[in-house]
């Protein structure tokens, strides 16, 4: 076929000379004189298969021919062959099995067989917390933690509400309508003592915080000024508790005192001239508000009139749900611990955090109370001081508050430490 005559020579040609370049390339490697010698064997093979080729297969003459350059080509070849070798270096030294950059056949899925899964979100704990009061600085850890997303990296989701009354909280606990609940450590005492099945499981300030707070004007300096005076009280405890004991530390009859229920209406009280004073209110707050009323006061704190030191504010649980609730508190009493830290490593900044998330907390009263509050704020908010709830339970029950005395286990628990 005239065809394939006319080709073959040039495909018989290249092929020698690939086969030439090849030996030339390996030679190389081995010495200048083996590769200038291989060089021209084969350069005289390659003419011999030229003059021995049919004059058909030729070019036309005056057609320019491409000279190779054989170094270069040798070159090439030497970079190829150490590519490879590269190659199959890393292949050996890879612990399990081909590198990722090792060349491999692509691997594509011949089918899909139904829709990916949907990824499910984490499982979400919700707890409901209500105040013991308005928001304050006292909230502090409650309110950076919430902020800063501590609750959230737990699997938490935490819902702060504000009472009506203060009074409501624990009732709430109680009847298991709410999760945890905000109170001092007196009306823990009471309520226990009273059989309602309610437990601390978390410190938040750990010094007191309320006060009696009298009208300069009055002539109450000391609690035997008490008798014949009227007093405002906040709530329960700060009547059944910390009003009984300053009587009882005075030798003052409880009917010598009248007592007024005020809730959130201290202020009006005092300023009204309605009652002489206020027992359970927050030191660091009223005296300051009424101040900027045009109105004095003193403040005479709890540990002055002889009651013992005691938490300030705690979180308390259902102790009937508290095996249930256990890891869940024990997660969010982490989170509040996280957030004491924070909040005494950078305490500007907290209060900033703070009064941006409750701007009706950014006021001269709220500004001014934040560094008395901190320093009272407990850094380890599940640490139990078992000696410190016992003397108070004595001292509660030897007053006459309390009919019983109760295990400190009975009143607060470590959520932390393993269960009994």
């Amino acid at each position: 076929m005239p065809g394939a005559l006319s080709t073959s020579p040039f495909a018989t040609r290249r092929l020698r000379r690939t086969t030439a370049l090849l030996a030339v390339a390996w030679l190389l490697s081995t010495g200048p004189f083996v590769a200038d010698a291989a060089a021209a064997d084969a350069a005289a093979a390659d003419a011999a298969a030229d003059a021995a080729a049919p004059a058909a297969g030729y070019p036309p003459l005056g057609t320019e021919v491409m000279v190779l350059d054989l170094e270069a080509l040798a070159e090439e070849a030497e970079r190829e062959l150490a590519e490879r070798e590269a190659i199959r270096q890393r292949y050996r030294e890879a612990p399990r099995g081909p590198a990722v950059d090792t060349p491999s056949r692509p691997s594509v899925p011949a089918i899909a067989l139904r829709p990916a899964e949907p990824i499910e979100p984490p499982p979400v704990t919700r707890l409901r917390i209500m105040l013991d009061w308005t928001p304050s600085p006292r909230h502090a850890a409650l309110i950076v933690a919430r902020e800063r997303g501590l609750f959230a990296s737990r699997g938490l989701a935490v819902t702060l509400s504000t009472p009506a009354d203060p009074d409501v909280p624990t009732k709430l606990l109680a009847a298991s309508r709410i999760d945890l609940a905000l109170a001092r450590q007196p009306l823990l005492h009471l309520e226990v003592d009273r059989g309602q099945p309610l437990v601390r499981v978390a410190t938040l300030v750990a010094m007191p915080l309320s006060a009696l707070v009298v009208r300069e004007d009055s002539e109450i300096t000391a609690a035997v000024d008490l008798a014949g005076a009227r007093i405002g009280h906040v709530d329960a405890d700060s009547r059944d508790v910390l009003l009984r004991a300053l009587l009882r530390e005075a030798s003052v009859r409880d009917d010598e005192v009248k007592t007024e229920e005020l809730h959130f209406r201290l202020g009006d009280a005092l300023r009204e001239g309605r009652v002489e004073g206020v027992i359970g209110a927050m030191r660091h707050l009223l005296p300051r508000q009424l101040a900027d009323e045009g109105l004095a006061t003193r403040v005479l704190t709890s540990e002055a009139l002889g009651i013992p030191l005691h938490d300030g504010l705690v979180l308390l649980a259902n102790r009937d749900h508290l095996g249930a609730q256990r890891e869940a508190i024990r997660r969010l009493v982490e989170a509040l611990e996280e957030a004491a830290a924070w909040i005494a490593n950078h305490p500007d900044e907290a209060w900033t955090l703070i009064a941006s998330a409750e701007p009706g907390l950014d006021t001269p009263v709220g500004r001014e109370a934040w560094p008395q509050v901190r320093p009272r704020l407990s850094l380890s908010p599940a640490a139990l001081d078992h000696g410190r709830y016992r003397r108070f339970e004595e001292y509660l029950h030897d007053a006459g508050i309390l009919e019983e005395r109760h295990p400190v286990a009975r009143l607060a628990v470590d959520p932390g430490a393993p269960a009994p």
